[in-house]
C-alpha cells in the first residue's frame, strides 16, 4: 500500500508543475496514468507534455494514440489502467476508488487552491485517505512556487 499525496496549488498552475513531477517519476522508473474529468483538459496536456521543454518530451499517449501497453504515461478520463501502471495523478477532481488507491505505489491529488469546491473536494478525499488507514502527506507550495510538506498522516 503506497502513499497519497494531496498537492495543493496555489503559486503555480497544473501545467508547470505536472511535467516536472511526471519527469521525476518517470526517473523512478514508475508507470503513470493521469485521470482528468475534462476530455479538453486532457487534449491540452497531451500537447503540453510534447513541448514544455525546448529539448524535452515526455513519452506519453492518450486513447487516440493507441499502444496503451506501450506508454509509460496514459492520459485519460476513464478508471481504467491500461498501461499497467503503478503511480496515479488525479487532477481537476478525479478520483479512484479506495481499492485502487491502495494498489498504487503512489497517488498524486493536484487540486487548485484558488478553487473552493476543489479544495473541498481535497479535504473530503483526505478524510476517506485518512479514514482507510492509508497514508496520506498534504504538500503546499510557499511563496517561490517550490513544495513544501506540511502534514502527513498514517
Amino acid at each position: 500500500m503506497g502513499e497519497v499525496r494531496f498537492y495543493h496549488l496555489t503559486e503555480r498552475p497544473l501545467e508547470s508543475v505536472l511535467p516536472v513531477m511526471l519527469k521525476r517519476s518517470l526517473d523512478r522508473g514508475w508507470r503513470v496514468v493521469i485521470r482528468g474529468t475534462d476530455p479538453g483538459r486532457i487534449a491540452a496536456l497531451d500537447v503540453r507534455l510534447w513541448t514544455y521543454g525546448d529539448s524535452s518530451f515526455l513519452p506519453h499517449g492518450t486513447a487516440a494514440d493507441g499502444n496503451a501497453a506501450r506508454q509509460p504515461i496514459w492520459l485519460c478520463c476513464d478508471q481504467a489502467n491500461p498501461n499497467r501502471a503503478n503511480t496515479l495523478f488525479l487532477i481537476d477532481g478525479a478520483e479512484a476508488a479506495r481499492d485502487e488507491l491502495a494498489a498504487m505505489e503512489m497517488v498524486a491529488i493536484l487540486f487548485d487552491g484558488h478553487d473552493e469546491a476543489a479544495v473541498a473536494l481535497a479535504r473530503e478525499q483526505w478524510r476517506q485517505v485518512a479514514g482507510a488507514g492509508q497514508k496520506a502527506v498534504y504538500w503546499a507550495q510557499n511563496d517561490r512556487g517550490a513544495w513544501v510538506k506540511w502534514h502527513e498522516s498514517g
